[in-house]
């Protein structure tokens, strides 16, 4: 089975500074178009958080007519840029997202794998939580089936990143997650959003990983200052192939601009095959596209 992960869409209205400054609905297309693409087709894709900017209706009805050209499930959950209310109206055809006003969570298990979706926002917060009823809620789900392979979805990373600025829009209730964890062996991976970034942690006696957003970026910036920069470095997904050995999860890029160096073609081993035209071109920024927008702390929820 293989699982796409996207993240922090951030779709806005047509013609809002979404579009101007990050062009995030044509990234979207642009990922869409590359999961469409892949060698091997995913079973089924899932969106962690941050599908649009504002939480409007319009915007999700932009999100959807977007993500309608992909054939398989599209699994979603809210981050901190979702509403909850507007997020399950505009999904309310799909049967496994709960309606009602409550925590959009839900499980999946009908696959190789099982599926649960948490809901870690805080309405009006940029930081998540996991509260007592959020854990109590996860530590039924995780003893319904103790020997069942899981993977857990949640938009913030129940773990410290070392970006300090984002460390502080992070999550509560960390340790008392990791305690639930550690009584479920089961949970194959965590997979997470929020921080625009690739980045791998272990987390309780399993691996939780933050897939990329599929346009703009944070950053790196380790340093113990409370800084916070936008960079246009490449979009990117995640594919999670999962097997009876396990989970094995891998970061694919969006919109690679050259072909592939063949070195195997399936029969033979092709030694003097030449490189194909601009294998080495390196894009180069323009001046619409800066290398990266420096914003105050005070300014930004990401």
């Amino acid at each position: 089975m293989l699982i796409a992960q996207i993240s922090d869409l951030h779709i806005g209205p047509i013609g809002s500074s979404q579009d101007e400054n990050y062009r995030t609905a044509h990234h979207l297309e642009a990922a869409v178009t590359h999961l469409l693409g892949l060698p091997r087709r995913p079973d089924v894709v899932v969106a962690t958080g941050d599908l649009v900017d504002g939480g409007l209706p319009e915007e999700y009805a932009r999100l959807r007519s977007i993500l309608a050209r992909l054939p398989m499930p599209v699994l979603v959950i809210p981050g901190n840029h979702d509403r909850r209310e507007t997020l399950a109206a505009a999904f309310a055809d799909q049967p496994w997202l709960p309606q009602g006003g409550g925590f959009l969570h839900y499980t999946l298990e009908n696959w190789p794998v099982r599926v649960i979706a948490l809901d870690t926002t805080v309405p009006g917060k940029a930081s998540g939580e996991m509260c007592a009823e959020r854990l109590s809620w996860l530590d039924q789900r995780l003893s319904e089936q103790p020997d069942r392979p899981t993977i857990l979805l949640m938009h913030h990373p129940p773990f410290a990143t070392g970006i300090a600025a984002m460390d502080e829009m992070g999550l509560s209730g960390k340790e008392a997650f990791a305690a639930v964890l550690r009584r479920h062996s089961q949970v194959e991976r965590i997979l997470c959003g929020h921080i625009h970034r690739p980045i791998t942690a272990r987390v309780a006696g399993t691996v939780a990983t933050v897939c990329p957003s599929t346009a703009h970026q944070i950053a790196l910036d380790l340093g113990p200052e409370r800084r916070l920069a936008v960079i246009m470095e490449p979009p990117a997904c995640m594919l999670h192939l999962w097997s009876p050995t396990g989970l094995v999860s891998h970061l694919s890029p969006i919109g690679h601009p050259t072909a592939p160096h063949v070195l195997f073609d399936g029969a033979r081993w092709l030694p003097d095959n030449k490189l194909p035209p601009g294998f080495h071109l390196v894009a180069h920024r323009t001046s619409n596209t800066p290398p990266a927008c420096s914003t105050s702390i005070n300014d930004v929820s990401m």
